[in-house]
């Protein structure tokens, strides 16, 4: 399959990094404004290709996305640190505006994967800009926040984080839900898993996990600028999904016509990804608390895309 992205910086090239090393990908094509960095990330990213896999890897413009299966939406301006996800919304929404307008008439037939953030308001966007079904339009959501919860579980059990089964519901931001309730390990209940093992799942644990996964992101971005490497792996892994029809269960956002009584939100929750994009959905027992949680987060997120002007 061939896939396209449009925006070559630290995202998009860290997601063709990964998709090439992976040989997901038959063929891809970076594009952006700046024509220097996206042959530059093409060719950086080319050299790597002999050690991993055959994908061809190029640089080009618009009209080099014919034939895709997936275009990557990467574009856009950077989060700043101490800038919310939500503030990026304004300054992003101008830049699809006009990256749809040239990636749709060569590529119609492409599912779009939006990593632009606010990742969930500008797949929003996206769908409502480009027409597409819903399901056609994927946003990364919180396949990396699931990550972190994963992999910070995995840590404190002393397990393999692919052996955790958590996911983070709603926004990919500061309203986002760790859906502790139905994690578990293995076939194992987590709190029944930590137990047994004499790794107790204690309210200070709780607080720390969710601490770190809610506020990864600032972190990161307080010490290097910006996060690129985890959803660059992220973004790999739905592809992934996509170009085998994996029908994978993954947390990623898509817009939803009702969530827990909240109409037209756009959020995360576990949806299965194949060939031709979001193929169902499935909603998580929640605890009361999780889903007025979950409730909350989706009318902020409804709200939010009901008051833009597109």
């Amino acid at each position: 399959m061939k896939v396209g992205i449009v925006g070559a910086g630290m995202v998009g090239s860290a997601a063709g990094f990964a998709i090439a090393l992976q040989g997901i990908a038959t063929q891809m094509v970076f594009v952006d404004q700046n024509a220097d960095l996206a042959r530059a990330q093409a060719q950086d990213v080319a050299h790597a290709v002999p050690f991993a896999s055959s994908t061809v890897v190029e640089a080009g413009g618009y009209a080099d996305l014919a034939g895709a299966g997936v275009v990557i939406l990467a574009a856009g301006v950077n989060q700043a640190p101490g800038e919310t996800r939500l503030d990026l919304l304004a300054r992003n929404a101008a830049v699809f505006r006009a990256v749809l307008a040239q990636v749709q008439p060569v590529a119609p037939d492409a599912l779009l994967l939006i990593a632009t953030n606010p990742v969930d308001i500008m797949t929003h966007v996206a769908q409502e800009l480009s027409g597409l079904p819903p399901e056609r339009v994927i946003g990364s959501g919180t396949i990396l926040d699931t990550a972190r919860f994963r992999s910070l579980l995995g840590q404190h059990l002393g397990i393999s984080p692919r052996s955790v089964h958590a996911y983070v519901l709603g926004e990919h931001g500061d309203s986002e839900v760790l859906a502790w309730s139905n994690a578990r390990a293995g076939s194992v209940p987590l709190l029944s898993f930590a137990a047994q093992i004499g790794a107790p799942i204690t309210g200070h644990l709780r607080d720390q996990i969710d601490d770190g996964v809610r506020n990864a992101a600032y972190t990161i971005i307080a010490g290097k600028g910006a996060t690129w490497h985890g959803i660059g792996a992220g973004l790999a892994r739905i592809v992934e999904a996509i170009a085998r029809d994996q029908a994978a269960v993954l947390s990623v956002s898509m817009r939803t016509s009702e969530v827990l009584g909240v109409a037209d939100a756009t959020l995360s929750l576990p949806r299965i990804v194949g060939a031709s994009g979001i193929q169902g959905t499935l909603m998580p027992d929640l605890t009361e608390d999780e889903a007025r949680a979950l409730r909350a987060s989706a009318q902020l997120l409804a709200e939010t895309a009901a008051a833009l002007s597109l």
